[in-house]
């Protein structure tokens, strides 16, 4: 799909009378022979076993005025940029549908392949590059995930959809400060077959990291996403009924401070208590009715980072260390302890970036990153909005504060080789600060002003 500078992908339909038409579909996409998990650096970790097959799960909606939308999420912790534009077009063109109209996203597990080449992980003796052959089953499974639901939406008659939200506060907090900023509230589209009551598929959308399986797990594994998807399965919606799982604006969201190890059982636990928070809210969630769909779009261009010299991002990182390991000889507790050392992570990242930028590294990676498609799609009176990237609650909550019914989604359209933090982050040197590529504040500043007038042209 090549993005195209247009404000706006479809004008608003102004009826409201019509009816629905939905499919749905889940594929696998785990890896067929062992692999690297990804998202903890620095450490050898090849997969020994399988916990939760990944899934590409998609849900197709579509009015009876031909407007349409597709949402695809996949058991990754990235899809990359470029593949998610080949894969919507590959879906547009057996389909008919417009390719803007496909979102796919990553649900953000660290326990799955490698899908992305990070500019700042280019020093790590031990994360490997993505592996070609990986990535084209993915991109086949993500296209006939599409495909399949598309097709299930002929052959099934007008659907319902119903909505409600469910508690997802004993999933995390705020990653750095557990009394901070959060979103808890969990969005939960349920859509079944008008007639006969069929399930189709649960869409929910949980601001928190799946990041309960740490280093010592060699297991593919959805982390708690998976789990969730599993007890609903096979207690609720059954096996035929996809999850379709996105991530929220989760960039400073972590379990960290509610878990009380990182192991099988801690993620299993948090997994049902979703499960059962979702199934809690099927039997009231509000009818939606007679329902229209409108889909637009806009491009934004990110503004790079400004980082420190080489000498300044080598001094930073011996300052973590020390800050770190002091933190541990002491006996701070275990969250407190992990934080700084996430905090290494991120200086050794900026070192590697501000290394990247003298050899002039630098501006190949954010071109292959931008513009950045921020979309809103508007489905009666609710408002779904997709970002790129792995971006800080605050900039979610500057939307729902004059959008209370938008619901943000993260990692839609690919991974902007890092986050987008607040200044606030910055001034504290937050491990996402030092991890980004992209100026936070300026870049996400832009994405919400982008998203807000979304909002607005669409009649949300």
């Amino acid at each position: 799909m090549k993005l195209k500078a247009k404000p706006s992908l479809s004008t608003p339909h102004q009826h409201t009378t019509g009816s629905l038409r939905a499919g749905a579909a889940q594929v696998d996409l785990t890896p067929r022979k062992p692999s690297f998990l990804y998202g903890y650096p620095h450490v050898p970790r090849t997969s020994t076993g399988l916990l939760d097959p990944l899934l590409a799960s998609a849900l197709y909606l579509a009015d009876d005025a031909g407007e349409s939308v597709m949402f695809i999420g996949c058991d990754l912790i990235w899809v990359p940029r470029d593949l998610s534009l080949h894969a919507a077009d590959q879906i547009a063109e057996a389909t008919g549908l417009a390719a803007e109209h496909i979102i796919i996203s990553a649900t953000h597990t660290h326990s799955g392949p490698v899908t992305s080449n990070m500019l700042s992980n280019a020093t790590d003796p031990v994360v490997p590059p993505a592996d070609p052959e990986y990535l084209e089953q993915l991109e086949r499974a993500i296209v006939q995930a599409g495909r399949e639901s598309h097709e299930a939406a002929q052959r099934t008659g007008p659907v319902k959809l119903s909505f409600a939200w469910a508690d997802g506060s004993m999933l995390g907090t705020n990653r750095h400060h557990p009394d901070g900023l959060s979103l808890p509230q969990v969005p939960v589209l349920w859509c079944r077959e008008a007639q006969t009551d069929r399930p189709i598929a649960v869409m929910a959308i949980c601001t928190m990291h799946p990041t309960v399986l740490h280093e010592d797990s060699k297991l593919i594994s959805g982390d708690f996403p998976g789990q969730a998807r599993r007890y609903l399965q096979q207690s609720v919606i059954g096996p035929d009924c996809p999850l379709v799982y996105h991530m929220g604006a989760a960039g400073n969201q972590s379990p960290r401070h509610v878990v009380k190890a990182n192991t099988l059982e801690e993620m299993r636990r948090l997994g049902q208590a979703l499960a059962r928070a979702v199934a809690d809210t099927l039997p009231r969630a509000d009818p939606m009715g007679q329902t229209t769909i409108c889909v637009r779009q806009k491009l934004v261009d990110l503004h790079p980072r400004q980082l420190p010299t080489v000498e300044a991002a080598q001094q930073a990182l011996r300052d973590a260390t020390h800050r770190y390991e002091s933190l541990q000889k002491n006996g701070a507790s275990r969250p407190e302890v992990r934080t700084a050392e996430c905090d290494c992570f991120g200086a050794q990242e900026t070192l590697t970036l501000a290394q990247a930028a003298r050899r002039g590294q630098l501006a190949e990676a954010a071109a292959a990153c931008t513009p950045a498609a921020v979309r809103v799609i508007r489905i009666g009176p609710l408002a779904f909005v997709a970002w790129p990237g792995e971006v800080y609650v605050e900039y979610a909550l500057q939307v729902r504060e004059k959008y209370p019914q938008a619901w943000i989604m993260t990692l839609a359209g690919g991974d902007l080789q890092g986050y987008l933090v607040t200044q606030a982050a910055v001034d504290e040197h937050h491990y996402e600060a030092g991890n980004a590529l992209f100026d936070g504040p300026i870049s996400a500043g832009r994405m919400v002003q982008a998203t807000l007038e979304l909002l607005a042209e669409c009649g949300a």
